[in-house]
């Protein structure tokens, strides 16, 4: 859709007020009216750059996995061999576990409606393989869609546990992982 003449950064306004409300009351709490006022524009916004509800939440939810495949990005772009890979998956779970609550949030708000959506989920569906692309350039295909579900689930146990396990554990799975297949040529 257009983007209005007197104020170009009106879309994004709306995306980034979407992900707020998003992560401070669910999506279940999201309207129309609540991300216009967050946003600070009209209400005959949200009409005029988005067809719908959930037009505006597939665009903020898109924006949103955009950002976490820029850190698998970031993470995998520089390691030149299979243990430097190692390392860099096992910073990006730290990373992401570390992390923003605000993140873990939205992550989980957006599964849900995977689950129950199927437009969600091909978003979610995107999402891993564009995070398998990167890890792809390390590993072979098999062990990149263990490896993605790994940095998942590890990811999740991290920020959710009162005890977070350490570098060393996470390290070690990764490694698991990755040496029981072969290298991708």
């Amino acid at each position: 859709m257009a983007t209005g003449h007197t104020d170009p950064q009106r879309r994004e306004r709306i995306i980034a007020a979407t992900l707020d409300l998003i992560a401070e009351e669910g999506v279940a709490g999201v309207s129309h009216r609540k991300i216009a006022t967050r946003a600070g524009v009209p209400l005959g916004s949200m009409t005029y750059h988005f067809d719908g509800i959930d037009e505006v939440l597939r665009e903020a939810f898109r924006h949103f996995t955009d950002g976490f495949v820029e850190l698998f990005d970031e993470h995998l772009a520089a390691p030149a061999d299979p243990d430097q890979a190692r390392a860099a998956v096992t910073d990006l779970i730290h990373a992401l576990s570390d992390g923003s609550p605000r993140d873990l949030v939205l992550t989980q708000e957006l599964y849900t409606l995977a689950a129950r959506r199927p437009a969600y989920r091909q978003l979610t569906h995107t999402w891993m393989a564009r995070s398998r692309s990167h890890l792809e350039r390390h590993f072979d295909p098999d062990t990149a869609r263990q490896l993605d579900a790994l940095i998942e689930g590890l990811t999740l146990h991290r920020a959710l546990d009162t005890e977070p396990h350490d570098r060393a554990l996470t390290l070690e799975a990764v490694t698991r992982i990755t040496t029981l297949a072969p290298r991708r040529p």
